[in-house]
């Protein structure tokens, strides 16, 4: 081993201690920090630079200290250069640093003093505030900018208090050329043309926090429509105007329920919805002005199989959840997003039935399953980043959590609770026990032990039922055993819950409490009944193992009154694969009246997975409705058949629905065929809505994985890269190098991908360096090493990916190197700032200015290279 070597392990030993150390810090439980001043109103005066893709700024912070004399005030400020900082009050000095600017006052400023800094600054982001320009392969006719400020990206544009537990006022101007439209919160003040540049003011009056802040500047085009007197706004970039209005249709009937249901007026002057292009998420539900990704966008002969409806609601629902009222901290976010998939839900079920709003329940429900066993708490305060709680518990649990709530209070009452409940808490921040008080004082009832089964602590109740019939009594025996989970956290759930028992069509009702104890329940009936149902009316988050027999299973399955008994009957059923069973399952796929029951059945025939439910599958093509016709396509495409590889074949050649034609080009990647081949290779050219046809033939390909297809993706991406979406390329690119990596000579694919890893679209490079770390090249080594440290989240993650694959194929690194690189990555990634961490910790040890020096420059090269 090389001395370089040696002093590269040993700073790499430190690091891994150094990792460990700040980790224990990081995982302390967090809270909303403590706020020295009230923050007034923030006005932010912006001029972009696209060219550049640079802002110029000037930012005005109006305050007043909280109860005690304030001699400092520290704002949030990501890399932004500060030229000047001036008041009303003399200022001392000021300091802008890489993540804060401190501003000293000569004399302390009293409590209630209402003072105001102005800042003047620039700024490249990298978060925060995002360019769609020509430059970084954008059509120009869609040139555009957008902001996104959750959870702490706002400080990347203009300094603030970032943190959702202030709320205050705002203004944003913003100076574009002429021909720009800019869309911001509130009420468009002005707009005029000064100096050549369009000048428009928005004024959001009503406080609001930081991360709802919003910018959007660019070539868009407008729908304009009204619900009552608030105007509807829906912009999209200027080619996708054809479009648009597939997306926008529903939010004027989505904002007349909500406000129905919830029984609090819309609380802004206006709502606007703006697609943008490669959004950093699905949606943003900035207070009057929600940005959108474009990819919501859909074209109209996709029928029943596209639609914006579930994020459009969603997003909506937050502007009462989420920016009316926010959630103080993020150990509260599921005062928001909870809030917003339960209405997203409750809407679909308004618009479409309550089969809709059932079977969105389930699915969530079934998400919530397939959890890790190490599943932690909805209120959960020890994590390491802000982007660990956006996850399955505060969204589909936490909407659950409010479906629970509602079928335990009634429909009236639990209206009457979240309607006090915002008026309580209207344009202010809340948390968890502000709702658990309304809900108290309203149905004069203790609700702290729900709250601690559901939110406080983790896990959800598992269940197993057997169900006996004693004919000479006239006895029904339910057995009822609670599974103790191994979830950290985790408690023994009590459960009010309800036994049906159906017979001759008339329901039974019995209601149980469920503890810890096993407990058999005996319930007298008049006769045997046909079915047995545990929680009927689906208002449990609980996993049931309930063991019944097939008729009885039939029956449940023939019932279409209870669509939940249906889903549970198929699920069960899947275990069995005689005629008798594939028959039920083949009937209810033709002739249930809820799509999502066919759904169900094509799924659960796909499981069985003989020939007979093969041929129930293939018999069943003739569908009404295009979702279901697209499952059994793809469910007949999950069997490796012949008739199989025809049957998708022609439903590509002859299918109308873009959506379906996808999916059957994705099923056909299993299929080694010369006719599959020309197939693929073809729909790389063949024009679709946003290059979908030509990415799910990369798709396919890459399923394959047939180095085949090698030359002709690398044609298509040579001659159409522009024409696909960056994360269609990045895909293909990375797709691409994965399949030369089973060729001898792949030094002309590395010299092409090596041709996309400094394209400026975070997507695209990260994909052209991962289809380098699958090329299987060590020559690709030197290249994807320069990409460790580009400080872009995606793009050091697939160089350090890359990497890792590369060093494995590569003999000449040990191998306990590897595994130390490895190791030191995956607790880096963790850990953020990892240069100020090594200097406090080196600096804790006395080391000399010189050795620290040392230290710092080998860590950064072994974290430069080796990661």
């Amino acid at each position: 081993m090389s001395n370089m070597r040696e002093r590269q392990l040993c700073i790499a030993s430190l690091l891994v201690s150094l990792a460990w150390s700040a980790g224990a810090t990081e995982s302390s439980r967090k809270y909303a920090p403590q706020r020295r001043v009230d923050i007034l109103h923030t006005k932010i005066d912006v001029t972009p630079d696209f060219l550049a893709r640079s802002i110029a700024g000037v930012t005005d912070i109006t305050f007043t200290p909280l109860l005690e004399p304030l001699h400092e005030l520290v704002l949030d400020a990501c890399d932004l250069e500060v030229e000047a900082i001036w008041s009303q009050r003399d200022i001392s000095a000021w300091h802008a640093e890489d993540h804060q600017i401190t501003v000293h006052f000569e004399k302390a400023i009293d409590p209630q003093e209402r003072v105001t800094v102005h800042i003047r600054y620039r700024a490249e982001p990298k978060q925060g505030l995002y360019f769609r320009t020509p430059e970084l392969g954008y059509r120009p006719e869609n040139m555009h900018l957008f902001t996104q400020g959750e959870a702490h990206e706002a400080r990347h544009w203009f300094p603030c208090y970032d943190y959702p537990n202030e709320r205050f006022t705002s203004e944003v101007i913003c100076r574009v050329p002429a021909d720009m439209t800019v869309i911001s919160n509130g009420r468009l003040v002005s707009e005029e043309v000064s100096n050549g540049l369009k000048v428009s003011h928005w004024h959001q009056e009503k406080p609001h926090v930081c991360y709802l802040i919003a910018l959007t500047a660019g070539y868009f085009e407008k729908i304009s429509l009204r619900h009552r007197d608030i105007p509807l706004g829906f912009y999209v970039p200027k080619s996708y105007q054809a479009v648009a209005a597939n997306s926008f249709a529903g939010t004027a009937d989505m904002m007349d329920y909500f406000e129905r249901e919830i029984g609090v007026p819309y609380p802004w002057v206006k709502y606007d919805q703006i697609v943008v292009e490669d959004f950093v998420t699905g949606g943003m539900e900035n207070t009057s002005a929600t940005i959108l990704t474009h990819r919501t966008l859909f074209t109209a002969d996709c029928g029943r199989l596209r639609s914006s409806l579930s994020l459009v609601a969603h997003e909506l629902a937050h502007q009462w959840f989420g920016d009316y009222v926010t959630c103080k901290d993020w150990t509260n976010l599921w005062l928001n997003e909870g809030f917003a998939t339960f209405y997203e839900n409750l809407y679909l079920g308004h618009r479409f039935g309550r089969d809709r709003f059932l079977y969105d329940l389930y699915r969530d429900a079934q998400r919530i399953f397939r959890q890790k066993a190490d599943q932690l708490a909805i209120y959960h305060r020890t994590y390491n980043s802000e982007s660990q709680q956006f996850d399955y518990r505060a969204y589909a649990k936490g909407g659950w959590v409010l479906h629970m709530l509602r079928s335990r209070l009634g429909e009236d009452l639990y209206r009457r609770c979240i309607r006090t409940y915002l008026e309580r808490h209207a344009l202010g921040t809340v948390e968890t026990a502000d709702l658990r008080s309304v809900i108290e004082d309203l149905s004069g009832q203790p609700y702290d032990q729900f709250f601690d089964q559901w939110v406080y602590y983790a896990g959800f109740p598992k269940l197993t039922l057997r169900y006996t019939w004693s004919q000479t009594e006239g006895l029904a025996k339910v057995s009822i055993k609670q599974t103790p989970s191994q979830d950290k956290g985790a408690i023994t759930f009590r459960l009010p819950a309800t036994l049906r028992f159906m017979i001759d069509g008339v329901a039974v009702d019995h209601e149980v409490v469920i503890e810890e104890a096993p407990q058999d329940v005996y319930v007298a009936l008049d006769a045997k009944p046909e079915i047995v149902r545990f929680d009927p009316d689906f208002t449990l988050l609980a996993e049931i193992d309930f063991k019944k027999s097939k008729p009885m299973l039939y029956a449940q399955l023939a019932r279409e009154q209870d669509v939940i008994g249906q889903f549970l009957a198929l699920r069960a059923l899947e275990s069995h694969d005689d005629q008798t069973t594939i028959d039920h399952i083949k009937t209810q796929l033709n002739q249930a009246a809820f799509y999502g029951t066919r759904m169900a059945a094509a799924n659960a025939l796909q499981e069985i997975h003989n020939d007979r439910a093969y041929d129930a599958l293939a018999a069943s093509l003739e569908q009404p409705d295009e979702r279901v016709r697209e499952r059994v396509l793809v469910n007949l495409g999950e069997f490796y058949r012949d008739r199989s590889r025809i049957i998708l074949l022609e439903q590509v050649e002859g299918e109308s629905n873009p959506v379906v034609v996808t999916s059957c080009i994705r099923s056909l990647g299993r299929y080694h065929h010369a006719d599959v081949d020309r197939l693929l290779i073809g729909s790389l050219d063949r024009p679709s809505f946003q290059n979908r046809i030509a990415e799910a033939a990369v798709a396919a390909m890459a399923k394959r994985g047939d180095p085949v297809f090698v030359t002709p993706l690398q044609q298509a991406l040579r001659e159409r890269h522009t024409e696909f979406t960056a994360s269609g390329l990045g895909s293909a690119l990375r797709t691409l190098g994965r399949l030369a990596g089973q060729l001898d000579e792949k030094g002309f694919i590395r010299d092409f991908l090596a041709g996309f890893v400094n394209d400026p679209r975070a997507r695209v490079q990260a994909g052209a360096i991962s289809g380098l770390g699958g090329l299987a090249d060590p020559q690709a080594i030197a290249i994807v090493e320069t990409f460790e440290s580009t400080g872009r989240r995606r793009v050091d993650r697939a160089a350090r990916d890359a990497l890792e694959a590369l060093r494995k194929e590569t003999p000449i690194v040990a191998q306990e190197v590897v595994e130390l690189r490895k190791r030191v990555t995956d607790l880096a990634e963790e850990n953020k700032k990892l240069a100020e961490r090594l200097d406090d910790f080196e600096q804790r040890l006395g080391a000399k200015e010189e050795a620290e020096e040392e230290a710092e420059e080998e860590a950064e090269e072994e974290e430069g290279t080796s990661d």
